[in-house]
């Protein structure tokens, strides 16, 4: 699959990518699909995986949790993984 075919991905969000690969899936599980198209969507969903990662990856990054001091005030932010 050419890569203008798929510039479309960069622009979606996150559900819209996602969504786009349920149907992709649905789509090559149901078996029907003819194998030169087969191979096309595949192509297609592994962009759109490589997409939903991406965007979980900067989610993930900008997700903080709160400090709090002991007396149970917010006391800043730290990195939800502790980095």
């Amino acid at each position: 699959m050419a890569a203008e075919t798929n510039d479309d991905i960069r622009a979606m969000s996150f559900e819209q990518a996602l969504q786009a690969l349920e149907r992709i899936v649905d789509d090559l599980e149901k078996g029907d699909v003819p194998l030169d198209q087969s191979i096309r969507i595949y192509e297609r969903g592994e962009a759109l995986k490589s997409h939903c990662d991406r965007l979980l990856k900067a989610a993930e990054d900008k997700v903080e949790k709160i400090r709090l001091s002991r007396d149970g005030k917010a006391a800043g932010t730290e990195p939800l993984d502790g980095e």
